[in-house]
């Protein structure tokens, strides 16, 4: 009985439909299902008893910046709101982009999201802080067996990609390819530059994990704290604020009062010194034609009758 539970979740693992008709349970958390989450947080443990380079920080630096904008800009912004265009292909490369990250599919991202904006603060929202505790609303959530389910009636508009409903299925092929390759390309570094002080496991580890986890707590801030310290520009339904530091670490993510105000917009920094970096990397991909028809802030949003302290 143990060793078939052990391979269902093992198979959950791969196959995120696999067992998706269980999710409708209650919202405990099924530590082997969990097991891949807390083994990357122990892996990371690991950095105290290895030498930290400038050559592993600028690594650690670069793979944190792109797949935080492949949440940011690409699961968040496009796939949940559709706050601007892409061609199919260009579609599938950003989605890939974005399983790299590790925070499941596309598909199942959006579709939660988007339960989120419709009951957001109220009950039936699965994260908020003001209806649960800040470890539910940070991460209890996301490894909950009940949420680990893909609603695709909430993602439609996508659903009619079969390459997008089998990436979202089998999303965790792209990190298990994203280990391999940092493994490699660290051993290989290891043989022909050797200056760079780095091997498989060190390259690993600063590429992949550490870069991993960092980024998933960034992220899951924006629902235990942005939900709760801040500023409130705009009366919302719930209580999303606006965040500096938040926006800072989130490339933009923290300007949540606003995003809550008006979720469709690209931008969600609506002042110029409302730091965004997510928007100003999709006004350069712009340039070059990759993504287009950005939707802009709407100017009632800056109308003072319509902000709570004009």
């Amino acid at each position: 009985m143990l060793f078939s539970k052990i391979l269902s979740s093992m198979k959950v693992w791969i196959d995120s439909d696999s067992n998706s008709n269980s999710n409708s349970g209650n919202n405990k958390i099924l530590f082997i299902r969990a097991l891949p989450f807390i083994a990357l947080h122990l892996i990371c443990v690991y950095a105290f008893f290895e030498p930290v380079t400038a050559f592993a920080l600028i690594v650690c630096a670069v793979s944190y910046s792109i797949r935080m904008f492949s949440i940011t800009g690409i699961y968040h912004r496009y796939f949940s709101h559709k706050s601007f265009k892409l061609n199919r292909v260009w579609q599938f490369i950003f989605a890939v982009l974005g399983c790299a990250a590790v925070q499941r599919g596309p598909l199942w991202w959006a579709a939660h999201h988007r339960h989120h904006h419709q009951f957001s603060d109220k009950d039936n929202d699965i994260h908020s802080p003001v209806k649960n505790s800040f470890f539910w609303s940070h991460i209890g959530w996301f490894i909950s067996d009940k949420n680990f389910h893909t609603d695709y009636s909430r993602v439609k508009d996508f659903n009619k990609f079969p390459e997008l409903v089998w990436l979202n299925r089998y999303h965790m092929i792209v990190p298990l390819l994203f280990v391999l390759l940092s493994y490699y390309a660290g051993a290989a570094l290891n043989k022909y530059s050797p200056e760079l002080m780095t091997s498989g496991l060190h390259l690993m580890l600063w590429a992949f994990a550490i870069p991993t986890v960092l980024s998933w707590h960034a992220t899951y801030t924006i629902n235990s704290l942005s939900h709760k310290y801040g500023k409130k520009r705009y009366q919302t339904h719930d209580q999303s604020r606006n965040n500096w530091l938040l926006a800072l670490i989130t490339f933009g993510e923290g300007w949540h009062n606003n995003h809550h105000y008006y979720p469709a917009s690209a931008r969600q920094g609506f002042y110029w010194w409302e730091i965004d970096l997510t928007y100003y990397i999709l006004r350069f991909l712009e340039l070059f034609k990759i993504i287009h028809d950005l939707r802009p802030v709407p100017k009632k949003a800056y109308d003072k009758t319509n902000m709570i302290n004009n």
